[in-house]
């Protein structure tokens, strides 16, 4: 066989291809599309967010800048509030007497220059006593609290006596004992002191 030959098609062979090139089908048409028009449609990419300015660095801590105009720290209802706006539990004339300033506590304790331990501790001890005794209308001072600088990022209350006196009235062992608690009229000391008005004892 020349060299021609073998490079192109015989007669043979251009009959055998012709056969084959009949019962060829057509591609279908989306095979016939270019690679990229076959792959899914993808969401456009998200728009990228905005970055936050980073805290004011002010010394030992770090901290946002608070709006101008604002209160640094958006601390609960005051005490004063919270306490007016409970429901009122004892006899109605006589609570409108004691905050009036026209009962006379039948004992008083004065929590002054204490810790917090021996505050607690003297509480517990002196209205248990009273309740015990059959005392109904007890005044407990904790005075108002010296003003502190709030430098930092928790909220701090001036007076820690005045603010927990009350949580420890609610609690276990006082809780069973005290019937009423108010802020004291001003001619017992307003809002450094307490009335306590308590349960009748069994």
């Amino acid at each position: 066989m020349s060299r021609k030959s073998r490079r192109g098609l015989g007669p043979e062979d251009l009959e055998i291809w012709g056969r084959v090139a009949q019962t060829a089908r057509p591609l279908h048409k989306a095979l016939l599309r270019k690679p990229s028009a076959l792959k899914p449609d993808l969401p456009a990419p998200p728009d990228p967010q905005p970055i936050k300015p980073k805290p004011v660095f002010e010394g030992r801590i770090l901290r946002p800048d608070p709006p101008s105009g604002q209160a640094r720290h958006d601390v609960s209802q005051p005490l004063t509030d919270t306490l007016r706006a409970a429901p009122v539990v004892m006899d109605k004339r006589q609570f409108h007497r004691m905050t009036r300033g026209k009962l006379d506590p039948d004992a008083r304790i004065d929590l002054h220059g204490m810790t917090l331990t021996q505050a607690h501790n003297a509480l517990n001890a002196f209205i248990l006593r009273a309740h015990g005794q059959g005392l109904r209308l007890v005044l407990v001072i904790t005075g108002k609290g010296k003003t502190i600088s709030d430098d930092g990022p928790i909220p701090r209350r001036p007076g820690a006596l005045k603010h927990d006196v009350p949580q420890w009235l609610r609690m276990a062992p006082l809780a069973g004992a005290v019937l009423e608690l108010r802020e004291a009229h001003v001619k017992h000391g307003g809002s450094g002191a307490y009335y306590v008005y308590l349960r009748r004892a069994r």
